[in-house]
């Protein structure tokens, strides 16, 4: 591939957005389930969460419509992919394709991992929007969700 391709400014089409910084560790956590908080930030065909598992957390099997790219940024995270079971630890990651089952659990210590979806996770979008608005749900905070909130670029991030 040639450096050109890569870096190329011949657009395909017109932006459908500004592009946007967004302060992540500055988001409130919403608590899926208890000791299971994340931080989402979604955009228009992606979703990247920020997850923090407690020690001897589960995330139980489940499958989803959605792509999903889980990397662990620190600690050991237990990841069963349909029967695959393997313990992830630091800079590691799964990739779990449409509709393949799969969980993921702590043992003695904490861990926090990103969870990318693409597209973005819709159940996760409507149980956000449930909890913002007021409705119950197993999530316990406002909300939280993070649709990218522009700064200025004297407030950038590195």
């Amino acid at each position: 591939m040639e450096t050109d391709d890569y870096f190329t400014m011949r657009a395909a089409a017109a932006p459908t957005e500004a592009g946007r910084y967004v302060d992540g560790a500055a988001m409130d956590s919403v608590e899926v389930l208890p000791g299971l908080g994340i931080r989402p930030v979604v955009s228009e065909r992606m979703m990247v969460n920020f997850v923090s598992f407690a020690p001897h957390t589960e995330a139980p099997m489940h499958v989803h419509e959605e792509e999903q790219i889980a990397i662990v940024v620190e600690g050991d995270l237990e990841v069963d992919l349909d029967g695959d079971v393997r313990t992830l630890h630091d800079g590691e990651l799964a990739i779990i394709p449409a509709w393949v089952p799969h969980g993921m659990r702590t043992h003695e210590t904490a861990c926090r991992e990103m969870d990318i979806f693409s597209p973005p996770r819709r159940a996760l979008l409507q149980r956000l929007e449930a909890a913002s608005a007021g409705t119950p749900s197993q999530m316990s905070s406002g909300g939280g969700v993070e649709h990218g909130a522009e700064k200025p670029p004297s407030e950038a991030l590195p």
